[in-house]
């Protein structure tokens, strides 16, 4: 199926909308905005940008921006993250063994975890899920940055904004990537 079918384009719009609902059902609505944003970022990224280059245009930032998304969950996870983002938000932070967040991580992570395989393959849907990688580390993690201004006190360190310095520029790199078949 093309991208260019309105019929994929639904498709992946639902996808998308999917992953939204399941997010606010774990985390409720601004936490999944701000998670699930690399979502319809993605989306959007994929379907006003007409590229399709391949696994191997891409393969470097996908690995790295995978392996530094994994340092980022472990200093989101050792300092606290969402405990520190429920008092910002107000609302508790969901157990990681309930459905909604189980079916989140499962989903997402599992979408971009199949990323090689489909892009190798040329299906349109593996392009969709690497804007939304890349999108979701690239753009959406540099929330970490805005965060402190609605804490108490001055401007500070919160948990995750250090692996965001490296992570977010790698997936930019990757972004770029997916737009190098443009101009070939």
């Amino acid at each position: 199926m093309m991208k260019t079918s309105l019929s994929y384009k639904v498709i992946t719009f639902i996808f998308t909308l999917f992953i939204l609902l399941i997010g606010y059902i774990a985390f409720g609505f601004i936490t999944s905005l701000i998670f699930a944003s690399g979502f319809l970022t993605g989306y959007l990224l994929w379907l006003f940008i007409d590229s399709n280059p391949g696994f191997a245009a891409i393969r470097w930032p996908y690995w790295i921006t995978l392996i530094l998304f994994v340092v980022h969950r472990v200093e989101e996870k050792v300092m606290n993250f969402f405990d520190e983002l429920a008092l910002i938000t107000g609302v508790a932070t969901p157990s990681i063994t309930s459905i909604p967040v189980i079916l989140l991580v499962l989903i997402s992570v599992g979408a971009w975890l199949a990323i090689p395989y489909l892009m190798r393959r040329r299906l349109e849907f593996g392009n969709y899920l690497a804007w939304t990688f890349f999108a979701a580390m690239g753009i959406t993690e540099l929330a970490h940055f805005v965060f402190p201004l609605f804490t108490a006190g001055p401007y500070r360190y919160f948990p995750g904004m250090v692996s965001v310095f490296v992570l977010a520029p790698v997936a930019c790199w990757g972004m770029f990537n997916m737009t190098k078949s443009i101009f070939n």
